[in-house]
């Protein structure tokens, strides 16, 4: 009887270690895919394409799984909000700052978003009362910000423009999951017609403009087709479902902290495809962003007490 118990209790820990590794990959690889994507279109095509991609494959799991849309209007009108905030805006934002600088830089500053997240809920939207432990935690990922950047070294006016639109995007996601926090969390949809409605909203929020502003080239090599395949299929709807696999079965400690990994995919994927060099500035700034984050978000105490109790 203890074996079976045992073997029971494994399986489900290994099942979301690897959802939790491949979520992880997918996003990493995502930076690698957009830039791919704009060897062929514009940023506003790759966006669109990613939120078309993921909404046909979502739309494909929604039936599959007889998974019924939300109904209320009131719904609709959130995941509207939602889908400009997470999808239509940052994931256009990203696509256009891969055009002035490297995928691992844009992996990179997407690493800030917990934090981001933390000063829209503490400083802006004031839902939390902020204690010192998160201004410290703040103030270490504020840095590892400067660190990353390397604003020491001078950038062109370019580089300045997709510097600002990988924090614009990262804004984004932090106004985002505040507002999904509020306003979508307590519903009783089911995370597949949500996810799968939010990701239609912002297929269609940015149709208009790629129809008047999308540039498609007549050359299409194979290997963007492919980026671009995979960055709507897999980063844009497969990945939700395994979000959601992750939260249902993982501590929620671990299911919120995936952004943590995406950054050394990102990394990984960017100097050994696309040649991309990486200064000493950018992972150590990465590592300060992340332990800011850490601690911030009470981590590295509770991991302490964990160790403790043991």
């Amino acid at each position: 009887m203890r074996a079976t118990s045992a073997t029971t209790t494994r399986r489900p820990i290994v099942a979301w270690q690897a959802w939790f590794v491949l979520l992880g990959a997918i996003w990493g690889c995502s930076f690698w895919w957009i830039k791919l994507g704009l060897r062929v279109m514009s940023p506003i095509d790759v966006a669109f394409t990613r939120l078309l991609a993921g909404a046909l494959t979502l739309l494909v799991i929604s039936v599959a799984t007889r998974t019924a849309m939300p109904r209320q209007l009131s719904t609709w009108a959130h995941l509207f909000v939602v889908a400009v905030l997470l999808n239509s805006a940052p994931f256009t934002l990203f696509s256009y700052a891969e055009t002035h600088v490297s995928a691992v830089l844009a992996g990179l500053i997407n690493a800030f978003t917990p934090l981001a997240t933390l000063i829209v809920v503490l400083f802006i939207l004031r839902q939390e009362a902020p204690s010192r432990q998160i201004v410290g935690g703040l103030g270490v990922g504020l840095v590892g910000v400067v660190v990353l950047i390397g604003v020491w070294n001078g950038f062109g006016a370019s580089q300045w423009l997709g510097i600002g639109a990988c924090l614009g995007a990262v804004v984004c996601y932090g106004f985002g999951f505040s507002y999904a926090r509020g306003h979508l969390s307590a519903l009783h949809d089911s995370p597949i017609a949500l996810a799968t409605g939010q990701v239609v909203c912002g297929t269609l929020q940015l149709l208009p403009f790629a129809l008047v502003f999308g540039h498609v080239q007549n050359h299409r090599p194979w290997s963007s087709l492919w980026a671009l395949a995979a960055l709507g299929v897999l980063g844009t709807g497969i990945a939700y479902i395994l979000n959601f696999q992750i939260v249902r079965h993982a501590p929620a400690t671990v299911a919120s902290s995936v952004t943590y990994l995406t950054p050394v995919f990102a990394v990984v994927v960017g100097v050994a495809f696309l040649g991309e060099s990486v200064s000493w500035n950018e992972p150590l700034g990465a590592l300060l962003i992340l332990i800011g984050a850490a601690v911030a978000q009470g981590r590295l105490h509770r991991h302490r007490g964990a160790r403790a109790t043991s």
